[in-house]
């Protein structure tokens, strides 16, 4: 772990193990579990907060018997030091990098329907090749993602936006273009229809992701401009639960079709005019980690000279 004893600041010193203390606590909201995290004990961790607290003349957290939560100078403070954090840790491993070492973190993001790319099997082939990298996955929102890549929280992330949308402010490779498909119950009178178009969709009700989601807003859209409405009853956050919801034959729903073939529980169903989404990857147009150019050469992914989105 890359170290600096200190950041001077006239005169006052910031520790980045103080940092990373700080960056704990707002993350779990609590000094317990921040100690567990940081692998220290919480009479050491809190001394420590406290100290940078008179150093910097404010209070980063209230604190009472119940909860922890940042002041408002605590949330202020709070994104330089994650800054200051990734910086040292990008330090590291641009040297690491410089005599042929790939070390530092890997933040992978995805929306739970990524089709175009085998994820597990890119992170185990990353993970064999580069062993001392720390990876780590979340699965989130499409615009989510986008503000994780910009903010430096996530390297690389996998996203599905509908034809009319495109990934602003970060780096963007499309992966892949494909059409949503409906899925119904097995037992479902649509189910033994070869095709279906909107129309006779729009009489059904749904199950779907969140209203204002990217995923969500393919199907809208769609709909909106074929003249029709529809009734959205569930919303749910993942296309699992989604397919689940479906299978007890509570709605039908839309789903990407490269993704719908690891669905079980559900009959698949053409839609003649079905929206279409596409699958982009993303990083970061300012910092690319070694690990992140590593993570992308593994899946073929050119980085030279792409044009910011």
């Amino acid at each position: 772990m890359f170290v600096i004893p200190s950041i001077a600041n006239q005169d006052r010193f910031v520790e980045l193990q103080q940092l990373r203390y700080v960056v704990a606590v707002a993350e779990t909201n609590s000094f317990t579990r921040a100690a567990e995290r940081c692998l220290v004990v919480q009479s050491a961790l809190s001394h420590q907060i406290a100290r940078l607290e008179r150093e910097l003349g404010v209070k980063l957290f209230e604190r009472t018997s119940r909860r922890v939560r940042l002041t408002p100078a605590g949330s202020a403070f709070l994104p330089a030091a994650r800054q200051c954090l990734d910086a040292a840790e990008r330090a590291v491993a641009e040297a690491a990098a410089a005599v042929g070492e790939v070390r530092g973190r890997l933040a992978v993001g995805l929306i739970p329907t990524v089709a175009a790319v085998d994820i597990a099997a890119a992170l185990r082939e990353f993970r064999q090749r580069y062993p001392q990298v720390r990876i780590s996955l979340h699965v989130g929102a499409s615009d989510d993602l986008v503000e994780q890549v910009k903010q430096g929280v996530t390297d690389v992330a996998f996203l599905g936006l509908p034809t009319t949308a495109q990934p602003h402010g970060v780096v963007a490779h499309a992966l892949a273009r494909g059409r949503l498909v409906a899925v119904v119950a097995p037992d479902h009178p649509l189910a033994t229809e070869p095709t279906v178009n909107l129309r006779r969709l729009a009489t059904e009700v749904f199950v779907d992701l969140p209203a204002g989601t990217a995923g969500r807003a393919q199907s809208d859209q769609a709909f909106a401009a074929a003249g029709l409405t529809r009734d959205v009853a569930f919303e749910v956050t993942t296309a699992d639960l989604i397919a689940r919801l479906v299978g007890q034959g509570l709605g039908i729903g839309l789903l990407p079709a490269a993704y719908v073939p690891q669905l079980t529980g559900v009959t698949t169903i053409e839609v003649t005019d079905a929206p279409t989404r596409v699958e982009y990857v993303v990083w970061s147009r300012f910092t690319r980690t070694p690990a992140a150019t590593a993570f992308l050469a593994i899946l073929d992914i050119p980085t030279e000279n792409r044009p910011d989105s």
